[in-house]
């Protein structure tokens, strides 16, 4: 499996399915309080700004717009961060 490869299935299977719980706890932890913090409201901005940032990854990736240096560093940050959890 190449780098390429590897990034694309850690953002797909792991990194946006995650990011997508948060998101939907944050919001029901909202729903019940009936109102946000201000750090809810920036935790949701970040997680909604990550998911969006996965999703261009996962295009570059797609139309081969990522040299091999960049996705190695992407891979070994993502690994990093899905390790420190």
């Amino acid at each position: 499996m190449t780098p390429a490869e590897k990034l694309k299935n850690l953002l797909e299977l792991e990194i946006i399915p995650d990011l997508e719980v948060a998101i939907d706890e944050l919001f029901a932890a909202i729903d019940k309080a009936k109102s946000a913090s201000k750090e809810q409201k920036e935790d949701l901005e970040e997680m909604r700004e990550m998911r969006t940032e996965c999703f261009a990854i996962i295009e570059e990736l797609g139309r081969n717009e990522l040299e091999e240096e960049e996705i190695e560093e992407l891979l070994a940050e993502l690994v990093d961060m899905k390790t420190e959890e």
